[in-house]
């Protein structure tokens, strides 16, 4: 069992651990960080990040919006930075809000992206391991991430942080404007905790099926990630941990996106595609078709799901079960996992080193240097 057990799949493995410490860590933060006041201001609100953070943003956008009532947007680092329009930044009461994510808080793009925001009366709040670091240093308030220390490996415990951080931000948000009372607001929150012992429960099986799917899928030369919706953060998340782990090509794309342009590819059979569908997504009906059409196409395939094989039709792929929350919103605490464990596995079968060593062409990336040491610009 050895060629299965690497710094990244243990991160996987710790995941239950990890959501209920950090839970009780940050449940009593999310109350506390902003005033009623400074919620009740809000207008909009603006999520940023870049790579894994960039993902959580994804993955809560549509939470934000449903538990809130406040339009919600995702825009990257380098967009909200160098790109976004001046008059739509400190329109009125310090709007928008601004929710930054990075865990080190050290990434220029992101560094740079707040001050331009704080430049332009916007209210930021960021959410950080490190209140010393640039975006600690240039943001109005802190959320304050305390991640325990872990083996180094391709982000995974840092991303499920930054998506329990945000939904529970958007949960207090919805509570205090009254978009629900404060019991049901508890029983949101409730949902999420419970999420580490469903995903404990479901974990033997979902790693030996990841390790089926890794030997069969060593050799492949690309893999496709599809999902929408919420599901789209996890395919978007999955093809990064390739890249980062495996160094093979990976795309991402939405499910409807995918009969426009990724059904096209070439030489199929040897293109992994894994398919994000929750059983209670709006988009799960085109999930199924494109499920029963990647089968025409004689893709090797895994779907990931709450559900099974009889919700897409029985179509032929692996079917990998992910918790079922009682809540929508909180599958993306969940439902990235076994692509992490697909990524840790198929670099310990292949002996390829996470972010090639950052040695050789790579050693311009050693300590983040790629991403931190860059010019800034407000």
């Amino acid at each position: 069992m050895k060629k299965y057990d690497n710094p990244m799949s243990r991160q996987v493995e710790s995941l239950p651990e990890l959501m209920e410490q950090q839970y009780d860590d940050l449940e009593p933060k999310t109350r506390k960080v902003l005033s009623f006041q400074e919620i009740y201001n809000i207008q909009r609100i603006i999520l940023t990040g870049c790579g894994d953070s960039l993902a959580a943003a994804m993955a809560t956008k549509h939470a934000f919006e449903m538990l809130t009532g406040i339009p919600t947007e995702v825009v990257t680092a380098i967009e909200l930075g160098r790109f976004y329009c001046e008059r739509h930044l400190g329109i009125d009461c310090r709007n928008p809000l601004v929710i930054a994510v990075s865990n080190s808080g050290t990434g220029a793009r992101v560094s740079e992206a707040v001050q331009r925001a704080g430049k332009h009366g916007c209210f930021v709040l960021g959410v950080t391991g490190n209140e010393e670091s640039p975006l600690g240093i240039h943001s109005d308030k802190i959320l304050k991430l305390n991640i325990p220390a872990f083996e180094s490996a391709p982000g995974t415990r840092s991303y499920l942080v930054s998506v329990m951080s945000l939904l529970l931000l958007a949960i207090r948000f919805g509570e205090v404007r009254h978009q629900y009372t404060m019991d049901q607001a508890m029983d949101y929150r409730r949902d999420i905790r419970r999420q580490g012992e469903l995903l404990r429960t479901l974990l033997p099986e979902m790693k030996t099926v990841c390790q089926t799917v890794a030997e069969e899928w060593q050799g492949f030369p690309c893999y496709d990630f599809v999902g929408s919706g919420f599901d789209y953060a996890a395919a978007w998340f999955g093809q990064a941990k390739i890249l980062e782990a495996t160094g093979k090509f990976a795309m991402h794309i939405n499910t409807e996106e995918w009969f426009h342009l990724n059904f096209f590819v070439r030489n199929a059979r040897e293109m992994g595609t894994v398919v994000v569908a929750n059983t209670t997504s709006p988009g799960h009906s085109r999930a199924r078709e494109m499920v029963k059409y990647a089968n025409v196409l004689h893709r090797p395939l895994v779907v990931i799901t709450d559900g099974s094989a009889e919700d897409f039709g029985g179509e032929q792929a692996i079917y990998i079960q992910v918790p079922k929350p009682e809540y929508p919103i909180t599958m993306p605490l969940t439902q990235f996992a076994p692509v992490c464990l697909i990524a840790a596995y198929i670099a310990e079968l292949t002996g390829e080193e996470y972010g090639r060593g950052c040695e050789g062409d790579w050693s311009f990336s050693k300590n983040g240097a790629g991403v931190t040491e860059s010019e800034i610009i407000v």
